[in-house]
């Protein structure tokens, strides 16, 4: 994979933290010119510090269409877009403000379609967005996040024809410890939660930053994979 993504650009849009600092560490590590986005230049010029290497920072919001233009036109072409990050809210169908759903749809739908709007992708080079496990194995109260997800997957699907020769495919993550979306959880129950459901998976544990990255290089460098649905699950689907 070194080879293969030597010399190439990888910008990933949520790179300051978690899955996506691991695919911006592991980019580098294979020699790309890695570039990292997001809202806050503290996070992401300490993420910038601890992958090293030929690693560039931008600050953008992509929940603001002027602001991601601006961030695409100022990069130019790139080889490969990578977007796990996101923010999301969640709850009851009943009790939630129907503004959490739309606040959810616009950063983790809408802020990806615009990075792919946007961003001038180079021959050979590919898309890879992120949508996650509740798309078809939703549990209580997750409506909201199962559809957003199911629809992360339409869309690449549909851009994966839109958008060649450009790859466009969708990396599916099921429970992941390392990331942001468990830190306000006591860390007594959320070691319980990862155990729990550690016992339930094939794999025999929950996920790994690293894990994603790994997914995300592979999607990056075979150039005859397009319009699929990758599940880093641990069997997940099937447990």
């Amino acid at each position: 994979m070194g080879n293969l993504l030597e010399n190439k650009t990888v910008v990933i849009v949520g790179g300051s933290s978690g899955m996506g600092l691991a695919v911006a560490r592991k980019s580098s590590r294979s020699d790309a010119r890695v570039v990292i986005a997001s809202r806050s230049p503290e996070k992401l010029k300490a993420a910038a510090q601890k992958i090293g290497g030929n690693v560039h920072w931008q600050v953008v919001d992509t929940t603001d269409e002027v602001l991601v233009s601006d961030l695409f036109e100022r990069l130019g072409a790139v080889d490969h877009l990578v977007i796990p990050g996101s923010s999301v809210k969640t709850g009851t169908l009943r009790e939630m403000p129907l503004a959490d759903g739309l606040f959810t749809m616009q950063s983790k739908f809408w802020g990806p379609y615009l990075c792919a709007k946007y961003a001038r992708i180079n021959p050979g080079g590919s898309i890879t967005f992120f949508s996650g496990i509740l798309s078809r194995r939703p549990g209580r109260n997750d409506a909201v996040l199962a559809s957003v997800n199911a629809a992360v997957e339409a869309m690449g699907r549909a851009l994966a024809k839109d958008l060649a020769p450009v790859r466009v495919n969708v990396i599916s993550p099921g429970m992941t410890a390392g990331t942001d979306a468990y830190l306000k959880m006591p860390e007594t129950a959320r070691e319980e939660m990862f155990s729990a459901i550690a016992d339930r998976l094939p794999a025999g544990r929950v996920g790994r930053p690293e894990d994603v990255a790994d997914a995300a290089l592979l999607l990056m460098t075979n150039g005859f994979i397009t319009g699929v649905v990758l599940d880093v699950d641990g069997g997940g689907l099937i447990a």
